[in-house]
This record gives C-alpha cells, structure tokens and sequence, in this order.
C-alpha cells in the first residue's frame, strides 16, 4: 500500500509540475485518467505531504504549486505582482499589504527575494501581508515605494 501511496503522489507531482491544476475535481479527474481512483480525502492528504498549496497565477485565478515552484526574482519579479496588490497602508510600525484571496504568499515571497530597501521581512496570511521596517525606515516611506513599484494610488 506504501508503495502505491508513493507512487500516486510522484504522478501527482507531476501533474501539478507539467500543466495548470486548479482545483481537486481537475486533480483526480487527471489522476483517474492515470489508473489512480482518489477520494478528495485521500487526494488531501497526498496534496498536504507534498506541501502543495493554491497560489494565485500571474495570468489570473490560482492553481496547486509545489513548495520549491520558482518565484520571479528581483525588482522585476515584484513588479510583477501588481496585479495581486489591492491596497498598501501603514501604521505606526507595519505596512499592510492587501491582495486577492490566496495571493499573500506569494507576493510576500517576491518582497522578500526582491529585498527593497527599507523591508526587513514579511509575514504573510490568505490575502493580508505585515511587512516589517528595517530599523529607522517610516513604515510610510516603505509604503510609497511599494505604490510606486505596483503603480497603487492609495
């Protein structure tokens, strides 16, 4: 049975590394498709001991990603994530970055990769990011700069 389990899940992963997989339906419909008939409770658990999570897209919507997915890198790769962005405000210490549902992790993944100035670190939930401040930086400078990098007017 082991054996079988891993096996499920290396096709699993590749499934999820060859094509766009936007929900469970579509994941065990591609496993049926395989041989592999999967309860969605079963198809959690694989999902879960993967380390699979639903990211938001670039192009749009979300899909399952493995947890070593590559994320755009740099002044570039931030940039790029504008689209996920719905509000950046700051308070006495943070900056609360808002994004589309599911979105959060993977634009605190860029912050932290592309490392703008003035940004120790990030803490990221579904669609809610705290964004710490290096010592000495206004959180309200690090906010401008990052409404300017995704073009936010708030």
């Amino acid at each position: 049975m082991a054996e079988a389990a891993i096996e499920r899940r290396e096709t699993i992963r590749k499934l999820i590394r060859s094509r766009v997989v936007s929900t469970q339906e579509e994941l065990g419909s591609l496993l049926a498709s395989q041989g592999y008939e999967v309860t969605q409770a079963t198809l959690s658990r694989d999902l879960a001991r993967l380390g699979a999570r639903r990211a938001a897209r670039l192009e749009g919507g979300s899909a399952y990603e493995l947890p070593d997915a590559p994320v755009a890198e740099g002044p570039e790769g931030l940039a790029a994530m504008h689209h996920l962005v719905t509000t950046i405000d700051e308070a006495d210490a943070l900056v609360l970055v808002r994004t589309l549902p599911g979105g959060a992790s993977v634009v605190a993944l860029a912050i932290d990769k592309a490392r703008p100035e003035g940004v120790l670190g990030t803490i990221a939930g579904d669609d809610t990011i705290f964004l710490v401040p290096t010592r000495g930086t206004r959180p309200s400078r690090v906010a401008k700069s990052l409404r300017v990098i995704w073009k936010k007017g708030n």
